[in-house]
């Protein structure tokens, strides 16, 4: 038996031998590929905010994570009790495909679910005839609250006075948290249901600024050898740490 063992012990080590270098490097980043694939088309993915539609809860330069598998339909009964998802719900903020171009991601927060009623008088959000609670979030930028009139500019107009409108079956009325600032559903209309990415769940990193290496002229100054290390030091300086590794509220 042990002379069995020993063959057997032989053969293994003769076959890792066997195996070229390069083909067990290739394998190993060929597996971490498909994981990587796996994990952002299905699980997670990384967003970077570019406006301020959704200030003061989601600054320019926030870095978020956003959960893909949350909204994900399910076949099967079983499927609900074991993995994480559920539907949408009034106030998850989420990304989603921009209906007028898809190609673009936008983030604003559902207000309005299929069915609804959804109407906003003098700035107030109403759902069904009620008032919605929204100081948690929302942000008015402009002091100024413009009537419904046909003299008030169309912009203005649907901004402070909008609807009552009801939410298709297949769609969701999303606002943007910055309301006097915000380009949603008033202005181009509900988010299809297969539009939907996922909801927005942690700010990992928040930079002001660009980040970016200095201009031209300022940087013409600085040895090549120092700039890597000049612009680490921007970026430490430029972080907002007491924003990193926080929730999406």
């Amino acid at each position: 038996m042990a002379g069995a063992d020993d063959a057997e012990a032989a053969a293994e080590v003769a076959a890792k031998r066997g195996k070229p270098w390069l083909r067990e490097v290739c394998d190993a980043v060929l597996i971490a590929l498909i994981f990587a694939v796996f994990a952002r088309t299905w699980v997670v993915q990384a967003f970077k905010i570019p406006t301020g539609s959704m200030e003061d809860n989601l600054l320019v330069g926030d870095h978020i994570l956003v959960n893909k598998f949350i909204y994900g339909p399910a076949r099967y009964g079983w499927e609900d009790l074991l993995l994480p998802s559920r539907p949408l719900r009034h106030g998850d903020v989420v990304v989603f495909k921009y209906p007028d171009d898809p190609r673009r991601d936008f983030i604003k927060r559902c207000l309005g679910l299929p069915g609804d009623e959804v109407e906003i008088v003098d700035k107030a959000l109403r759902l069904d005839g009620e008032p919605v609670a929204e100081s948690g979030y929302v942000h008015f930028a402009d002091p100024v609250t413009y009537p419904e009139s046909p003299a008030v500019d169309e912009y203005y107009r649907i901004r402070d006075q909008f609807g009552p409108y009801e939410v298709p079956e297949d769609g969701y009325f999303c606002l943007g948290d910055n309301r006097d600032h915000s380009q949603d559903s008033r202005y181009w209309g509900p988010v299809p249901r297969g539009h939907l990415k996922g909801r927005a769940l942690l700010i990992y990193w928040s930079v002001a600024g660009t980040g970016e290496a200095p201009a031209p002229a300022a940087a013409a100054h600085v040895p090549w050898w120092r700039r890597p290390g000049q612009a680490l030091r921007r970026l430490v300086a430029a972080t907002r740490w007491d924003r990193s590794l926080t929730l999406v509220r």
